[in-house]
């Protein structure tokens, strides 16, 4: 497993204000950058939204991790969301796969209206993945998450065409095996390749009120089938996910997201 990862544009400097929202400005930086003080405030911001956490295990997290997306409130500098992520590569049917694993994600409830981490984040991951397919055309590279509550995993939907698990078609089994290959690799036993669930001894699921499955919300398809796939999300199981970072694997929302130019004949 190769961890190592280019913080754009350079190793040095953040990516900053790629996209304005309209009281954060996020960059993205090296995780060795982060400040004690900056990683007070994103361990405060997570246990505020997240129970059983802990901090040593919230430091052990973020250690393993290269890169941080951080929203910033405009004014103030205070830290309102974050996440994280690292690069995993693995051989599946003597195949390079790599794979951009999401770690701690939240964003202050104040500015959840705010799209402003969906942009640093895809900006960032599909430039780093022009690198990768530039210097290995025969590489194939994935996101690859873990969700434990049904807002996430509907963000695989409007984004990108084709992902998995998926409501409407069979996972492949090509694509089962290297989703089991990568949750063996960053999970061990924890992962049941069974049920692709991620069972922690030690869970930190969220809040009440943060992302309750009500009813209602289960008249919607995509809740309904996370629900299915992940009924022990409440308690913080997660439900592993993959998609391919394509530019052909865009929705017209993901393409908009990315920057995509579209070109017409």
């Amino acid at each position: 497993m190769n961890n190592l990862m280019h913080a754009p544009p350079t190793s040095t400097s953040p990516l900053c204000n790629r996209v304005a929202g309209r009281n954060l400005t996020g960059s993205v930086l090296p995780r060795a950058s982060l400040t004690a003080a900056d990683q007070d405030r994103m361990y405060a911001l997570l246990a505020a939204y997240f129970a059983g956490t802990d901090r040593n295990r919230f430091d052990a997290d973020l250690a393993e991790k290269e890169s941080v997306v951080l929203l910033r409130e405009r004014d103030t500098g205070e830290i309102q969301g974050f996440s994280t992520f690292m690069r995993i590569e693995i051989s599946v049917d003597e195949r390079q796969i790599v794979a951009f694993f999401s770690g701690d994600t939240i964003v202050a409830a104040q500015h959840w209206g705010e799209s402003i981490l969906s942009p640093l984040w895809s900006q960032t991951v599909f430039a780093e993945a022009d690198r990768i397919i530039a210097n290995r055309p025969a590489a194939q590279v994935f996101w690859f998450l873990i969700c434990s509550g049904y807002k996430t995993f509907r963000f695989l939907p409007v984004f990108f065409r084709n992902f998995y698990p998926n409501p409407n078609s069979r996972t492949p089994d090509e694509v089962q095996r290297i989703l089991d290959a990568l949750g063996t690799a960053k999970f061990g036993q924890r992962y049941d390749a069974a049920s692709g669930i991620v069972r922690f001894e030690n869970a930190t699921p969220l809040r009440q009120g943060v992302a309750d499955i009500s009813e209602q919300r289960l008249r919607d398809p995509l809740v309904a089938f996370f629900t299915a796939k992940n009924p022990g999300h409440a308690r913080g199981d997660e439900l592993a996910c993959l998609t391919a970072i394509s530019r052909s694997n865009l929705t017209r929302a993901g393409e908009r997201m990315v920057g995509v130019k579209r070109s017409f004949a």
